[in-house]
């Protein structure tokens, strides 16, 4: 049997070889803690349930959806009005996707063609690059450093590479690397992608999850962003509703359009209850977001607070679900650092190199268990000896 060769541009991920480690320990009857794959835990709120059980039991709702509800885009052009301070325009500026990794996997398909040039930031959400590169496409990555506060640096992108690309992603509050981005780049952000013409993605999955009563926004609300590109945002985490697989993608209505056309030859639609949990989600009683977020900062103050009590020094993040910590003293490889913390401790954490090369030297760690398990997490590692190495 012969295959396509775009596979040969995909090796096995490295949640694979995490997801075989685990189940090695298990097999064992060891004990483990699993931080690596952001899952959420947190179920959706009570009202949120009913109205996805109430539409799965009308029978009248197992047919193909074709398009989305016009109630959806309304309360999701409504939802951006209230929460954003944004203005959509519910038929020409809002597509829902089966989840933001879909519509991130497909998007680029969209847009480019073999051999153009994608600009994605480094390190970055697997799919960031991996949409791209389904597309055939050619990656440039844009490293978000520590000494630049993991903020993309627009004006060291060389003049020939700007004048190369197509197409470009962003996203902060950032997946792995945790931190929020000031209003000065998405300003320069736009300005950029005005003056060499490219269309940019701005991730929003986690503008809900921001620590210490700071706020997040939308791309969207600045001055000519909806020129330049789109953003999309999820319900995954927010509302706890990550195997529903909700996301949208809105602003420029141009790609909005080519993103729906592409999509209306790959699938056929949400199925209908879960339009309507989204809907019932975003125009519902909101304090269910609050309870999510406050939830996520008490993990984030055990764990972080106690991996720097027994010697693992991290700082705390300030968004997302995700801690970004440098690998111990005594380690020169991310990835042989997290073999050895789940065969030691039967901890699973994810190596920053599978995030791309500039994430090498870190870890990410989901804040997807509840404190006890955070707690008993940091005992085992204290207790390995693997800090002392």
């Amino acid at each position: 049997m012969k295959f396509a060769k775009r596979m040969e541009r995909f090796g096995e991920g490295i949640f694979s070889q995490l997801a075989e480690k685990k189940q090695k320990k298990l097999a064992e009857g060891a004990e483990v803690v699993d931080l690596s794959i952001g899952a959420p835990n947190i179920p959706p709120a009570q009202h949120i349930l009913d109205a996805l059980c109430e539409s799965a039991g009308d029978k009248n709702n197992y047919i193909y959806a074709i398009n989305d509800q016009k109630a959806l885009l309304e309360a999701v052009s409504g939802w951006y009005e209230r929460r954003y301070g944004v203005e959509l325009d519910p038929q020409t500026e809002i597509c829902s996707l089966l989840g933001s990794q879909e519509g991130l996997a497909h998007i680029a398909l969209s847009i480019v063609d073999e051999g153009d040039l994608v600009l994605v930031p480094d390190p970055c959400y697997p799919v960031f690059a991996d949409g791209p590169r389904l597309a055939g496409a050619e990656l440039y990555y844009m490293p978000q450093k520590k000494e630049n506060g993991y903020i993309i640096q627009l004006s060291e992108i060389p003049e020939k590479v700007a004048q190369r690309a197509k197409f470009m992603i962003v996203s902060y509050p950032n997946n792995p690397t945790a931190v929020m981005a000031p209003d000065s780049f998405y300003e320069e952000l736009i300005a950029f992608a005005k003056k060499y013409d490219i269309i940019v993605l701005h991730d929003n999955a986690y503008s809900e999850l921001v620590f210490d009563g700071k706020n997040c926004g939308s791309f969207l609300r600045f001055p000519g962003a909806r020129e330049v590109g789109v953003e999309f945002n999820s319900l995954s985490k927010t509302y706890g509703l990550a195997g529903a697989r909700i996301g949208f993608c809105v602003g420029n209505k141009e790609v909005v359009s080519h993103l729906k056309t592409l999509k209306s030859n790959m699938d056929y639609g949400m199925f209908l209850p879960i339009q309507q949990a989204a809907i019932v989600a975003i125009t519902g009683d909101q304090s269910c977001v609050a309870v999510t977020r406050s939830a996520y900062e008490k993990r984030r103050d055990v764990l972080c607070d106690g991996l720097n009590a027994i010697g693992w020094k991290m700082r705390k993040p300030e968004a997302t679900m995700f801690v970004w910590a440098p690998i111990p003293e005594g380690f020169t490889s991310s990835t042989e650092f997290a073999m050895e913390l789940v065969d030691r401790c039967g901890v699973l954490v994810t190596p920053g190199s599978a995030f791309g090369p500039s994430g090498e030297g870190h870890v990410r760690m989901a804040l997807v268990q509840d404190e006890p398990e955070l707690k008993k997490a940091i005992e085992a590692i204290d207790k390995s000896g693997i800090l002392k190495k």
